[in-house]
């Protein structure tokens, strides 16, 4: 298998996988989870039923309180966008019948998030008495585009199931997940590398390159980290998924367009600053080193450029959303910054066809819909300092990059 189909059978499943994730038309879908638990039903429902007495057993629930025509408000540990503890009220409906105990909660309003997100979502829960203690059945039903976030759903169903369980016997609701520990996203890097492993050939240079572009990853993804913690992110993490690269998880929800600009440039920008003095340590060293500092720079260059692409799920396009105020300067600016890595690709001598194809790709990945998470309140608008530093920002990531492809190929392949 050449390298170049090689690199284009990679693109294609990455670009695969990210539509199935983010972009599938899943359509309305329900989880369902069981569990047996060593209690009685009506120990069970004071915990799980959010007009229960003890609806606040959870960790992650700081209060709960029953308004009136069966009305909760729930306040949350997690922090909203001014770092403020999330609140929600639910519309909750209670039913009882020979089979058990039962339940069902909408949520009619939250202080993070916008109306429009929780309309279609509504959970069940239901109880029945079983020999040795209490079945309880959680069901919830919404509307997904994507399967990442039915994902993310059903493993925070899971990791309740369990802290009840853990509360039940202890008293302790506090459950840390298995993949927020640092040693389970160090054997996650292991295995992207390993799985990466193929695309580069099964050889001593192939595990060597592909180790390369999981440490890229890393260093992109750090950059994304450290822009979370300026902007006073309490909780940063990275979450590294095999094959597709990593994710950087920030502690709240954004509080400016000014800030989701930032944090999605880093990614690249911190990879930028490496460029200079890896041009530097390449002049002074000798033929191996050098070559070894080529490629790795090369892959650098590649894929921090790839993601400034002005699509609207990679980092470029986020930054020149929140840049360009208007649909025809954001139109104008997407095209310029496609042209420039276009002609980074045509000057390091790659096909027209392969440049047309990428071209067609892209466009059709651009077209991909603009759906997301609608914060309740709007974000705080760029000044035009702020748009003139995000932009030249974006300018200096794009040309810092191409800079360091066109460098690299000039002297491996010149």
């Amino acid at each position: 298998m050449s390298t170049s189909f090689s690199v284009l059978l990679l693109l294609a499943i990455n670009l695969g996988l990210i539509w199935l994730l983010i972009a599938a038309p899943v359509g309305r879908r329900t989880l369902r989870l069981t569990r047996v638990f060593r209690a009685p039903p009506g120990r069970i429902a004071a915990l799980v039923n959010p007009l229960g007495a003890e609806a606040d057993w959870h960790p992650s629930v700081l209060s709960s309180d029953r308004l009136a025509d069966n009305r909760v408000r729930q306040t949350f540990s997690y922090p909203d966008r001014r770092g403020e503890p999330i609140t929600r009220t639910l519309a909750v409906n209670e039913t009882s019948d020979a089979a058990g105990l039962a339940c069902e909660t909408r949520v009619v309003e939250d202080s993070a998030l916008d109306a429009s997100f929780w309309k279609n979502y509504v959970e069940r829960r239901f109880l029945r008495p079983v020999s040795g203690g209490t079945a309880l059945t959680v069901e919830q039903t919404d509307k997904y585009r994507g399967i990442a976030f039915l994902l993310f759903r059903y493993i925070q169903l899971r990791r309740e199931m369990k802290a009840l369980d853990q509360w039940l016997a202890t008293g302790d609701g506090e459950v840390r997940g298995v993949l927020e520990r640092p040693l389970m996203q160090v054997g996650l890097a292991v295995l992207s590398t390993l799985l990466l492993w193929p695309f580069f050939g099964l050889g001593l240079r192939g595990l060597l390159l592909s180790s390369m572009l999981t440490v890229v990853i890393v260093l992109h993804e750090f950059g994304h980290m450290a822009a979370y913690r300026a902007f006073g992110h309490q909780r940063v993490r990275m979450i590294f998924v095999p094959l597709l690269g990593g994710i950087a998880v920030g502690g709240r929800p954004y509080n400016s367009r000014f800030e989701v600009a930032v944090c999605a440039l880093m990614g690249a920008g911190m990879s930028a600053f490496l460029v200079p003095p890896i041009i530097a340590v390449h002049e002074a060293s000798g033929h191996m080193a050098g070559i070894a500092l080529l490629v790795f720079l090369l892959i650098l260059g590649a894929f921090n450029l790839l993601n400034l692409l002005p699509m609207h799920r990679f980092d470029g396009g986020q930054v020149m959303r929140q840049v360009f105020s208007t649909r025809s300067s954001l139109l104008v600016a997407s095209f310029l910054v496609t042209l420039v890595i276009l002609g980074v690709g045509w000057r390091i001598g790659l096909p027209a066809q392969m440049l047309i194809a990428g071209l067609a790709v892209f466009t059709v990945l651009s077209l991909i819909g603009a759906g997301g998470v609608k914060p309740r309140r709007a974000l705080d608008p760029m000044t035009p300092p702020q748009r003139l530093l995000a932009g030249f920002g974006l300018y200096s990531a794009v040309v810092l990059h191409g800079y360091a492809i066109i460098y690299a190929c000039d002297r491996l392949f010149g």
